[in-house]
């Protein structure tokens, strides 16, 4: 993988660039969407490629339980099995480690886990985890590591996050002694811990800027710390990862969130936000979210977001997906989801084509204005 900036805004830290895989070229910043179990709930890889779409992201954990690494290594991995011929980054397990607490244990060794499908035992090393996603043929892959929850004792984190350090020097170790099994090269990000402790998060991304990854995800995030603090842990690790690597901030995926790390030197986001919401009816416009089940849009013939060019806006009413989600067609399931990805789309998009204009900081201020004005007054 290669990753080159292409240009620094002079008055943020925000970057445009250019990702190089196997399976195409992803610009940043970018938005992945979810697609945990090798699919994009209700969206088929030609209708993500529509929206254009350059990487998604599916989970270790659930593709290792469903269909499990034989039937994957059959299909010749998951570019394979879904029919994506894109970019596509598998997570290691590690959210599952933080979101079953009551299913594992952790260890030095690894994570033993009871299958929250049937109760079998299950062990995540860091070791295994890396051969799974051999299996899976990510293009990306992430370490297994542990993500601390907010709040937690410093004496924790500290010593959580010293072990992930210690799991990702085995998970890169172990990733130059096996070699890809279906022909293309996969890359290995690190992820840093340490909580919104400066002291724990500077040393443990030290550590991890030491092993030189293709590249660093930002663990720890997102898990109920304020967002300014979450803000001053970007800001600190903007001044100790390397300008040379993509950098990609897990689990972070609000607009306002999305637009504030960007401003903070982050290259890649994901979220499962724009589909789960979507399943409730909940959609994003430039002029804040709405709720289409809401009896308001019933006689509303005008489209989610007037003006906003794609494919939904183009084709069909307020009122008509209203009617579809009130009498359970899935069709309004898809087309919220649909506009929903389109506008994470367009959000990070046109952030790059600010960053390269020159011109992200007061964009990125005019839309975050016009997103919240009418929050209130069109959210219910």
């Amino acid at each position: 993988m290669k990753f080159t900036l292409t240009h620094k805004d002079s008055l943020t830290s925000a970057r445009a660039g250019m990702m190089e895989t196997a399976h195409g070229s992803v610009p940043t910043p970018v938005f992945m969407p979810v697609g945990t179990r090798a699919s994009v709930k209700s969206v088929e890889p030609g209708e993500l490629k529509a929206q254009q779409v350059h990487i998604i992201l599916a989970n270790t954990y659930h593709l290792y339980l469903r269909p499990g690494n034989d039937i994957m290594e059959q299909a010749g991995g998951i570019h394979a099995f879904m029919n994506w011929d894109q970019p596509l980054l598998t997570d290691s397990g590690g959210y599952q480690v933080y979101s079953l607490s009551d299913l594992r244990t952790i260890t030095e060794e690894g994570v033993r886990f009871k299958s929250h499908l049937d109760g079998r035992n299950l062990h995540f090393t860091p070791e295994n985890v890396v051969d799974t996603q051999r299996i899976i043929g990510s293009d990306i892959m992430m370490p297994l590591d542990e993500c601390p929850p907010w709040p937690a004792d410093k004496e924790y984190v500290k010593a959580s996050g010293e072990m992930t350090v210690r799991w990702a020097e085995r998970a890169r170790s172990h990733l130059e002694r096996t070699v890809p099994r279906y022909g293309h090269s996969q890359a290995l990000f690190g992820i840093t811990q340490g909580g919104t402790y400066t002291d724990l998060r500077t040393s443990t991304t030290k550590a991890l800027v030491d092993m030189e990854f293709d590249g660093y995800s930002i663990g720890g995030m997102a898990v109920g710390e304020p967002a300014e603090e979450m803000y001053r842990v970007l800001e600190l690790s903007d001044t100790l990862l390397p300008d040379h690597k993509p950098r990609y901030l897990m689990g972070v995926g609000t607009p306002e969130n999305i637009l504030n790390a960007i401003e903070r030197g982050v290259d890649m986001f994901d979220c499962v936000i724009p589909t789960r919401e979507a399943r409730n009816g909940r959609v994003y416009t430039r002029n804040g979210h709405i709720n289409l089940r809401s009896a308001r849009y019933a006689e509303d013939f005008s489209p989610i977001d007037e003006g906003f060019d794609n494919h939904v806006c183009r084709n069909y009413s307020k009122a008509y997906i209203r009617h579809l989600l009130n009498v359970g067609e899935i069709l309004g399931l898809k087309l919220c989801t649909l506009h929903n990805i389109s506008f994470f789309m367009w959000l990070t998009r046109t952030a790059r084509e600010q960053i390269l204009r020159g011109s992200f900081r007061e964009w990125k201020q005019e839309v975050l204005e016009q997103f919240n004005a009418n929050r209130q007054s069109i959210s219910s």
